[in-house]
């Protein structure tokens, strides 16, 4: 295991690289003993050969967003091995707008070792950090106070070592934590790889085109809502009542209109 802290990833303030990526939206994923051949057959992606640096991996995206008017959610993955710790790594690298690895791709990623993933989804941002093993969610959060999975403690004292800052007092006034710069070490203690802008930069990435997810069936919709007063309405409608009040909908639009002169008979 690394002694890798926060400040070992300081350069990311610095870096116009890691900038962009965050203003735009990337997902950075390593998995342990998974090809990126079969990383990209995991993922259900179209094999779109290689490129050489991120300049190119970046070229490749871009192409892909303008092709589709930025409407759906498929993506270009970039992905080439690295070394590290407790086997062979994968580097999966995209630039998605924030999409994020899916879960069922690191479900499947990390069925018989590792996978650790985090993103940024750009403009006012929302990071999360995930930790699957064995096909298990362990750990997850946004702010690293406020953790889930199924050891959602469990990588506590390496946290402290690293410097995150997890106090729960709102008004703390200690130094400020980059905790951006802190995921990155707590990445690295997991899986042994050091990323660096230049591992970045210089990769060759094979590519894969890995499509938007099919919609997903759906029974009903909630409403729930509270106004300014407290008053709270939670309904729930079920697909058959909303498809129901669409058609009548339809048939009120549809309908011709009548306008009833002055010499009209009352109706």
């Amino acid at each position: 295991m690394t002694s890798a802290t926060g400040h070992d990833y300081a350069w990311i303030r610095s870096s116009s690289l890691f900038r962009n990526a965050m203003e735009g939206g990337y997902g950075l994923t390593l998995v342990r003993d998974v090809a990126p051949d079969d990383v990209l057959r995991a993922m259900g992606a179209e094999v779109q050969g290689t490129c050489t640096g991120l300049d190119e991996l970046i070229e490749q995206h871009l192409d892909q967003r303008d092709a589709t008017d930025y409407w759906d959610d498929a993506f270009i993955a970039g992905v080439f091995t690295v070394p590290g710790t407790q086997g062979g790594w994968t580097l999966i690298l995209q630039f998605d707008g924030g999409v994020g690895m899916r879960p069922r791709f690191l479900e499947a990623l990390s069925a018989d070792g590792r996978a650790v993933t985090h993103s940024t989804n750009g403009g006012a941002p929302i990071d999360l950090f995930h930790w699957y093993e064995a096909g298990e969610l362990r750990t997850t959060f946004e702010w690293p106070t406020d953790r889930y999975g199924s050891t959602p403690d469990d990588l506590l004292p390496m946290m402290s070592e690293i410097g995150f800052d997890l106090s729960e007092d709102e008004d703390d006034t200690g130094p400020s934590t980059d905790t951006k710069a802190a995921v990155l070490a707590l990445a690295e203690r997991l899986t042994g790889v050091r990323v660096t802008e230049e591992l970045l930069k210089d990769a060759v990435y094979q590519l894969g085109h890995v499509p938007e997810e099919p919609a997903e069936e759906w029974t009903k919709v909630v409403i729930d809502i509270t106004d300014a007063h407290g008053e709270r309405i939670y309904r729930e409608v079920t697909r058959e009542e909303v498809e129901a009040g669409s058609a009548r909908a339809r048939e009120e639009a549809e309908a011709p209109i009548v306008i009833l002169g002055p010499s009209s008979p009352t109706l």
